[in-house]
């Protein structure tokens, strides 16, 4: 899906806009969340927010812009768990660490249905979209070579994207009924295992 060219949300200077920005980002969420982003107003975002439509207008001039600030607040969230996650990893069991992926996946889960229903609405910058499966990747291959002693550049690369792939069935498996749930994350943990002591190993020929 191509996204068609917004306007930029203004970046505050102070402490008091950038209060204002985030009030105004909260409420956003809220009423996004509520209504969708389709039925969604400005205008009910800053009531939400306690801010002036005005004021509101010079940090996102339009609801496409908020839509794009929240995506990327997503996503810089989404990268900064990752990255202490990886500044722990090397004394973590390879167990361990398995699991703190699985529930790192989990902890993104209701932010992670929220902006994919946003960019489902909206589609989101697409320069935004790249940058952050980028960053993605680059985070999680730190992590496996943080964890894994000798583990190379390019395969850290490689085994980050298949990892990121396994990873996805968590926001699957998290939807189910209780029951089945625990079942599924128990099996995709053990998976998550076998797969990181794999990268012990060299790769097959």
């Amino acid at each position: 899906m191509t996204s068609t060219p917004v306007a930029v949300a203004a970046k505050p200077k102070q402490e008091r806009g950038r209060q204002r920005v985030a009030a105004i980002l909260e409420a956003g969420a809220q009423v996004f969340s509520e209504k969708g982003y389709d039925a969604a107003t400005m205008t009910e975002i800053a009531a939400r927010a306690a801010t002036a439509i005005g004021s509101m207008y010079r940090f996102f001039p339009s609801k496409e812009s908020l839509a794009d600030a929240l995506l990327v607040r997503y996503a810089e969230h989404a990268v900064a768990e990752a990255t202490a996650l990886g500044e722990r990893a090397q004394s973590l069991s390879l167990e361990e660490l398995a699991n703190a992926l699985v529930d790192f996946r989990l902890s993104l889960q209701s932010e992670r249905q929220f902006a994919i229903g946003l960019v489902d609405a909206r589609g989101g910058r697409l320069e935004n979209r790249e940058a952050f499966r980028k960053a993605m990747l680059r985070t999680i291959a730190g992590i496996l070579r943080n964890a894994v002693d000798g583990l190379s550049r390019t395969r850290s690369e490689a085994a980050a994207f298949v990892l990121l792939q396994m990873l996805k069935g968590v926001s699957e498996a998290a939807n189910e009924k209780p029951g089945r749930r625990a079942a599924l994350l128990t099996e995709i943990r053990s998976l998550t295992l076998v797969y990181l002591i794999s990268l012990k190993q060299p790769p097959a020929a």
